[in-house]
């Protein structure tokens, strides 16, 4: 198996793609929320496990590097929450409870880093406290 297709580095592509969802929930992606990103990634995520990508780097980066690539190809917010969601699904197990609180603490730090969450990020977010609680 490709160490990129490993369910624990896709995990963190996907969890890119869910807090570029709640970036995008209101069709921008403000650059504050991409520097809140990097800071909590920095200070949070790469201190969860011990998971590397195939360039033995931390696999939280994956985040950073999914989030990224996503704003560049304007992907649209609730394709990239439903893919989430789907992964979740299928990989129950790698979303244990401090795993779910730091899923959630990041989105709503997201939402809330520029001019607080409006109704396009709220409705995101309830979508996914839902989805965690699961």
């Amino acid at each position: 198996m490709d160490i990129s297709q490993k369910p624990e580095i896709l995990f963190y592509q996907k969890i890119g793609k869910l807090f570029y969802a709640i970036a995008a929930a209101d069709k921008v992606v403000h650059e504050k929320e991409y520097e809140v990103l990097l800071q909590i990634v920095k200070s949070h995520w790469t201190k969860l496990d011990d998971f590397e990508d195939e360039f033995h780097s931390d696999a939280a980066f994956q985040i950073e590097i999914v989030f990224g690539w996503s704003d560049y190809k304007q992907l649209k917010a609730n394709e990239c929450f439903e893919e989430f969601k789907d992964f979740k699904k299928e990989h129950e197990g790698l979303f244990g409870a401090k795993r779910k609180e730091l899923i959630w603490k990041t989105a709503n730090t997201i939402a809330s880093a520029f001019a607080g969450k409006n109704k396009s990020e709220l409705i995101m977010l309830t979508k996914l406290k839902l989805l965690l609680e699961q």
